[in-house]
């Protein structure tokens, strides 16, 4: 496979490199392309992850994990930690900020899918034509959301509205290849939102579709991040003055049920 080809720029400080592994899974390759370093982000399957780094020539000198909760639910992100435990470095926190090269890196936490859940909001210190990006992990999908496996609507309500102060040029790199389901049920939402259409597209066109959209996009078309929409509110029986966590829990309940 060639790795490269869904690199997310041309030639700059910073690339961003999706690797799917298992069945629907992305792991990362974070580059630093003026020293070569790379960090590699939830990386499952170790072998494959390393072996995509060492076809681009670049040099792994880190491990950034979206799920904290390793073994509960997240073997699928993080599951290459497993033996990597003695070797951790740093248990990062909100607002905390490290970086790779001339890649500035910032946590930020977003806990419900699981309580140490990690997004990683992504700039480049030379390339300033780069819009940035955000890995979300399992809490923001493009059109979708996360389950709630430890937590409840209120916090992926704050969650997914912490993601959205970021700058709306900012792309997104999620956990899965969820995207063609994300609009099948957003379509059952949001039956007139012309956006969904415009995903429907990216998705009917794109085996991948990570990195190709934008938090701007997602608050155009994911019904997750549009509660106060009056079509998603009226989808789930709620009325204008029912308070967002109750529509969020209400929201993923339907999409849990969801067979489209």
């Amino acid at each position: 496979m060639n790795f490269r080809a869904f690199s997310s720029s041309a030639r700059r400080a910073m690339q961003i490199v999706p690797v799917p592994v298992r069945a629907d899974n992305y792991a990362y390759l974070l580059i630093d392309e003026a020293s070569k370093k790379a960090a590699a982000v939830d990386p499952f399957d170790v072998p494959t992850v390393v072996a995509a780094a060492e076809r681009l020539g670049e040099y792994l000198v880190s491990n950034v994990s979206s799920c904290g909760d390793y073994y509960a639910h997240h073997l699928d992100h993080s599951g290459g930690n497993k033996r990597q435990d003695t070797a951790l470095t740093k248990l990062v926190k909100d607002k905390d900020e490290f970086k790779i090269g001339d890649i500035n890196i910032k946590c930020l936490a977003t806990p419900c899918h699981t309580q140490d859940s990690i997004c990683y909001h992504v700039t480049d210190a030379v390339g300033r034509k780069h819009p940035g990006g955000v890995f979300t992990g399992d809490t923001l999908f493009i059109g979708g959301c996360g389950r709630f496996f430890e937590g409840v609507g209120a916090e992926m309500d704050a969650a997914l509205t912490y993601l959205g102060t970021l700058p709306d040029k900012t792309l997104v790199y999620n956990g899965h290849e969820y995207t063609q389901g994300n609009v099948a049920f957003g379509k059952t939402v949001e039956p007139e939102n012309k956006a969904v259409g415009k995903l429907e597209e990216l998705a009917r066109t794109n085996e991948i579709t990570t990195g190709m959209t934008t938090i701007g996009d997602e608050k155009e078309w994911n019904v997750f991040m549009r509660l106060g929409s009056t079509a998603v509110r009226n989808s789930v029986n709620a009325t204008a003055d029912t308070p967002t966590n109750e529509v969020m829990d209400a929201l993923r309940a339907k999409k849990d049920n969801f067979r489209g």
